[in-house]
């Protein structure tokens, strides 16, 4: 029964103690009134700590209320989120609780509203809080609910599971209980009224705001408010709080509560490691240990004053690779975070291997250059994987059992525990490092995106490699930029290859969020820079920077016959692929030094080791001689591989250098980006214009001086790049193994535009600028006669068609514009079938999948390694442990899709590991040792195999 022992504010209703909010792994349960004042408390500590003092004054001015105000009000609303848990539905979950008011009169129900489940709670606080807040003078419009203040701040509630629902109907909001029977009548009405008036008193929350919030600010205040319930949840919090058995909700007693959660709040906030750090303005050599190179000179130089009359904003920088853009990125960075009020960065990168190799610089640089919360996450698929001895980076492992836990449902467990200890808490850290998807995944309608875009609304988002992401990637970056625009975050966009056109789009879409739709009419120089000011709308007139790296690449065309597929003891064709590798590379093996050969597909680099192996044996016989590195191999085979050429081909110490031994590696499109690798030949297979450059930038990157370079190739400022083309050849053609992996078109063209550079070379950074948007000119195609020009045609027709089904898809997944909002926050969840976050994990049209090896050893179980030295591990009830889970992860390798396809029905995971995320779609491959030592199995159509040259399948 209810305790009627002292009358509350709120009318002759008293607060029901027996409702409960948190019961899972919990002693008792926990009164739903408890759940939320706790996290109204943290809710005004994430406030105080989080939020600069600009987004605070924003929020107040668009409810025209004081800032002290608006602090009480916002964090009234954060303890509401669970006021739809006061319903039958929810309080049926637990019988034992639920049998204490089923059969109280007081309570109310149409029958079997008890089992409608599908009326999850934050649904129901959706519904229920439009008519509370209505009650309570907020501004209301009956008819059109999108405009109504009431309905907008119920709606921004019930998404607090990461999903907002649609806005209701007028019928429907007058009629709530009629139309969703799971609100309950009579009495479970009145306790979320009590329990909504009794919040409001305790907080002292009796402002009532006139406007509602703008896109932005709504995303701002809903994803502190998902921060403030998961950190409230964590049962190690819960359980010293949970009130004894005489515990009656009374005026007293709430009091005494809700001062204890207000005092508890700052340690939760503070254990969670997500306060602010604060950004330096003084000179580029405190931030670096080296003196500033012309580009980042000229930003030191130029750009302070540039933010200081205008703002802060958008820096784009383009530069060759190799000129310093990191660096120059975290120092303009540092000057747009001080002038903002950014607490912390994320640097986006395009891959999971440039990420980790990212980290330590940024690490580095933050040590250097930030004060305040330091915490560095570091941000994909595989991140938790990661050593990271630092105690300022945040590991994801698994915690200890009880330590973080919360205390929720089962489906709610697992959400806030990833967002806790994974990629979703991970964008909260005031620092991170990671891949562009994390970013990304803010503007699909995916669930958490809103926490996402959160994470990052008052961070500096810097963006390396802007040229690496195809139409859709690129149409998605545009539309995270209106946000970021809109929300007032600073960006920082790198490149080495970046069109006009493309730079345009980035900076259009930035001053468009921002609120100054006209176009730029942006220019970009390279190497140079340019600043787009966010609060004025500014563009500055690119700069134009003297590069410290001048050079002429020496470009040499090879017109071959594409012989790949021949095997590696096959003899030499002249005029073919393989006899030119051999003339290429016959200095390297004759007088030393390195050269790199880059292929376009994985199986013909594993054809071309072979082949490399066995022309030159006697620099293949010794370790290091001939290296190989791609995509399809095991992940700690291919991080070891990826550290052995770091040190061979990596920048130089401070030791005297020499001559380095021949060396090649063999690699595919891997070491296009952000590896630090320095070959004195670079051999490439043709690519369009920009990837070549690209690999280019490998060649004689680093100052070895006279005695670190052979005698073949001791001209430091003219590295040479040879190109085998096949289209240049008699009756040339793209090579059938190549299917889609590049436009054919492109191909075409730039074919036709190396031809021109063979005389001269190509100006570094000169001529790149001119010759990346050479190869998109529209009139490029009135060069050719005859049948080359319709082929041509023909094959533009078929990119530019391709390129508007990429931007058609990415304007169908993502989510609207901030403009587009106005009042329905429903078009941030709304989706369409076959929306998910493994769109953006791999390139559009990309078909992967991935798999474990286990070796079948003689007379024994299997095991993870070939040489038996690693068991498999069994699970149990749990799953597998923390460190079972790595040990099994770092062992996948990516396939492509088709392999696996019709495959054998025992090549699942064991139910025993779990269902860990990265156990997710796992494909186990029970290998057996073959001739030749390497180890195959039969799956499907193919036969699988693995060996020191990685996955294979025929």
């Amino acid at each position: 029964m209810l305790n009627h022992d002292e009358a509350e504010a709120s009318g002759d209703r008293v607060l029901d103690v027996r409702l409960w909010g948190k019961e899972s792994g919990l002693s008792r349960p926990y009164p739903v009134m408890c759940h939320l004042l706790d996290t109204g408390a943290v809710f005004q500590g994430l406030w105080d700590v989080v939020l600069n003092d600009e987004t605070k004054a924003a929020i107040a001015r668009s409810l025209a209320l004081s800032v002290v105000e608006a602090r009480a009000v916002v964090s009234f609303w954060a303890g509401l989120h669970d006021i739809g848990k006061i319903t039958p539905p929810f309080q049926a979950q637990v019988s034992a609780c639920y049998e204490l008011v089923r059969d109280d009169p007081v309570y109310g129900c149409a029958p079997g509203a008890e089992a409608e489940k599908g009326f999850r709670h934050e649904i129901a606080s959706h519904w229920a809080l439009n008519e509370l807040f209505k009650a309570a003078a907020y501004p209301s419009n009956d008819r059109l609910l999108h405009k109504s203040v009431s309905h907008q701040i119920a709606q921004l509630l019930g998404g607090h599971h990461g999903l907002f629902g649609r806005v209701l109907k007028a019928k429907e909001a007058a009629r709530a209980s009629d139309y969703n029977p799971g609100l309950g009548k009579h009495g479970w009405a009145d306790q979320r009224r009590v329990h909504f008036a009794e919040l409001r008193r305790v907080m002292g929350a009796f402002a009532v705001p006139r406007g509602g919030l703008p896109a932005g600010l709504a995303v701002v205040v809903g994803g502190l408010i998902v921060v403030a319930d998961w950190l409230a949840s964590q049962r190690s919090a819960i359980e010293p709080r949970i009130p004894g058995p005489g515990w009656s909700g009374t005026t007293v007693e709430v009091d005494a509560h809700w001062h204890a959660a207000v005092e508890a709040a700052p340690k939760l906030v503070r254990a969670a490691r997500l306060g602010r750090a604060r950004f330096s303005t003084g000179e580029f050599g405190e931030m670096f240990p080296f003196a500033a190179n012309s580009l980042q000179r000229d930003l030191a130089e130029h750009l302070p004053a540039m933010i200081g009359d205008h703002g802060p904003g958008l820096v784009l920088v383009t530069a060759p690779t190799g000129d310093g853009k990191t660096e120059a990125a975290l120092f303009a960075a540092s000057l747009l975070g001080k002038a903002a009020g950014a607490r912390g960065l994320y640097f986006a990168l395009p891959t999971m291997g440039t990420a980790d190799a990212m980290l330590p610089r940024v690490e580095a640089f933050a040590a250097r250059a930030l004060s305040g919360e330091r915490a560095l996450m570091l941000l994909h698929s595989m991140a938790w994987l990661s050593s990271l001895g630092s105690p300022d980076r945040t590991a994801v492992f698994d915690a200890p059992v009880g330590e973080g836990s919360v205390s929720a449902g089962k489906r709610t467990s697992v959400e806030a525990d990833g967002w806790l200890r994974g990629p979703k808490r991970g964008l909260l850290a005031p620092l991170g490092v990671g891949t562009i998807d994390q970013a990304l995944g803010a503007v699909l309608p995916l669930r958490y995106n809103a926490l996402r875009l959160f994470g990052l609304s008052d961070k500096v988002f810097v963006v390396d490699e802007a040229h690496a992401y195809g139409p859709w990637m690129h149409q998605l970056l545009v539309r995270l930029l209106e946000w970021l625009g809109s929300m007032g975050a600073p960006v920082v966009l790198l490149s080495a290859t970046l069109t006009g056109r493309s730079a345009g789009s980035l900076v259009d879409a930035y001053r468009r969020g921002a609120g100054f739709p006209g176009p730029s009419g942006v220019l970009p120089r390279y190497p140079g820079w340019l600043f787009a000011s966010g609060v004025s709308g500014e563009v500055s007139a690119a700069r134009s920077i003297a590069s410290n790296r001048a050079r002429t690449l020496q470009v040499c065309c090879r017109p071959v016959v594409w012989d790949t597929s021949e095997p590696a003891g096959a003899p030499v064709r002249e005029g073919g692929r393989r006899a030119a590798l051999r003339e290429v590379l016959a200095p390297v093996a004759a007088e030393g030094g390195t050269a790199l050969v880059c292929c376009t597909t994985v199986a013909e680099a594993q054809q071309t080791y072979r082949d490399v192996c066995a022309a030159f044996p006697e620099f293949a016989a010794y370790s290091g001689g001939v290296r190989l590195l791609h995509s399809r191999y095991p992940a700690d085979v291919r991080a070891a591989i990826t550290a052995q050429c770091e040190a061979a081909y990596g920048k130089p110490g401070g030791e005297p250098v020499s001559v380095r031994p021949g060396s090649v590696l063999v690699a595919t499109q891997v070491v296009e980006q952000s590896l630090d690798f320095d070959f004195d030949l670079v051999v490439s297979d043709l690519a369009p214009l920009a990837q070549l450059l690209q690999r280019a930038g490998r060649g004689r990157r680093h100052q070895r001086g006279p005695l670190g370079r052979p005698g073949w190739a001791a001209a430091e400022d003219e590295p040479e790049l040879v190109v085998l083309d096949p289209l240049a050849a008699p009756s040339g053609f793209v090579p059938r193994s190549w299917g889609a992996v590049y436009d054919a078109g492109l191909l075409v063209r730039t074919s036709q535009i190396l031809e021109t550079c063979v005389p001269d070379g190509i100006a570094v950074p000169d001529d790149v600028q001119r010759l990346v948007d050479e190869v998109y000119e529209e009139q490029f195609v009135d060069r050719l006669e005859g049948a080359a020009r319709q082929e041509l045609a023909r094959l533009d027709e078929a990119r530019l068609a391709g390129e508007a089904a990429e931007r058609h898809l990415a304007a169908w997944t993502s989510i609207c514009a901030p403009a587009d909002i106005k009042g329905d926050l429903s078009k941030l969840s709304a989706r369409e079938a076959g929306v998910t976050e493994e769109l953006l994990t791999t390139r559009l049209g990309a078909d992967t999948g991935r798999v474990l090896c286990l070796y079948e050893q003689p007379g024994r179980a299997a095991t993870l390694d070939p040489g038996g030295k690693v068991p498999v591990p069994a699970g149990g009830r749990h799953g597998l442990g923390a460190a079972e889970l790595a040990s099994v992860a770092r062992r996948v390798a990516p396939v492509p899709g088709r392999w696996l396809r019709g495959g054998e029905p025992g090549a699942v995971v064991p139910k025993k590991w779990g269902t860990h995320p990265s156990l997710r779609d796992l494909v186990v491959l029970r290998m057996s040792r073959v001739e030749g030592g390497s180890w195959a199995c039969y799956h499907g159509r193919y036969t699988i195999s693995i060996s020191d040259v990685g996955l294979e399948a025929d």
